[in-house]
């Protein structure tokens, strides 16, 4: 008994006759039918009455049409199984984050990933938010890093990592120094440095600063949040930063900002049809994130909303 046995008697139970099944598995109508009367010879039964015009199964050949189909489905299983298997051997991964965003929790998943699956090619590229989104979403990327504001992008899976709240940050004996909290109009009174577009903190600027009417005179843009941090420092302008970013550097005075109540959120997107390998790579990811057993993530050793 042969696979493509099975397969032909499958077609001809279909079609109720044996040409139309020969066409539907591209193979001649005399090969099928010498391939169905080794099955038959082979199984000690007749499964096809071949008395009419038609072909129709005959009692036996019911019986045995469900255990034909439940073969051909574990072989496809079986096929399967083992594809999945050989995606984690070899394939490739490319992994995308946001430009000058290091984040250890990622590159130990990286390091983690690469050594049980060498086979895996990985790649790492760069971009802004709003970039890598849309690459993730056409495909061109598996897994990015990103930064949102309020919450993660919609339409693709997302598993949150960070979420804090913006705040400004100003040096010693700013005019602001002083203070705990500024509303986000006395800000525009100052110059402001902050990330560019595209990231999710200058996206929670932006989009609080629209609802309220504001137009912010961001002076300087940098894409790495230690070149923010310096610039603040030597009196450049008011920092704008998450409030990880701001609480790490001791030469900035982080103040509340009282009317931005979105968060920056800092998530891990891919498309829901993911790959095995990918699938492995995340299992990496929220063990290297410390989240291995939780359903929601809380921040984590060196992430921070960007």
């Amino acid at each position: 008994m042969e696979l493509r046995q099975l397969k032909y008697f499958l077609a001809v139970a279909q079609e109720a006759n044996f040409t139309r099944a020969a066409e539907l598995v591209h193979v001649s109508q005399p090969g099928i039918s010498t391939q169905i009367r080794q099955l038959e010879s082979d199984l000690g039964a007749t499964l096809i009455d071949r008395s009419g015009r038609g072909a129709r199964l005959t009692a036996v050949g019911e019986v045995a049409l469900g255990h034909a189909r439940s073969v051909l489905a574990a072989v496809d299983s079986l096929r399967q199984a083992v594809e999945e298997m050989n995606g984690l051997v070899r394939g490739r991964l490319v992994v995308g984050m946001v430009t000058a965003c290091t984040v250890a929790p990622l590159f130990e998943a990286l390091s983690s990933f690469h050594r049980a699956h060498p086979g895996v090619e990985l790649s790492l590229v760069e971009d802004d938010s709003a970039g890598l989104v849309e690459r993730v979403r056409e495909g061109s990327l598996d897994l990015a890093l990103v930064g949102t504001a309020g919450k993660p992008p919609a339409g693709l899976d997302a598993w949150q990592i960070v979420a804090e709240p913006v705040v400004a940050a100003v040096p010693p004996g700013h005019p602001l120094a002083a203070r705990e909290y500024v509303a986000l109009a006395e800000l525009g009174s100052y110059p402001l440095i902050c990330l560019p577009r595209g990231t999710g903190i200058r996206a929670v600027l932006d989009q609080a600063a629209a609802a309220l009417g504001l137009s912010l005179p961001i002076s300087l843009e940098a894409g790495a949040p230690g070149a923010v941090v310096n610039l603040a420092e030597r009196g450049l302008g008011v920092a704008v930063l998450s409030a990880s970013m701001a609480g790490q550097d001791k030469g900035l005075r982080p103040l509340a900002i009282t009317d931005v109540d979105t968060l920056a959120v800092l998530s891990l997107v891919s498309t829901p049809s993911g790959s095995p390998a990918l699938r492995e790579l995340m299992a990496h990811c929220r063990r290297a994130f410390g989240a291995e057993s939780r359903e929601e993530p809380v921040a984590a050793s060196g992430a921070t909303a960007r």
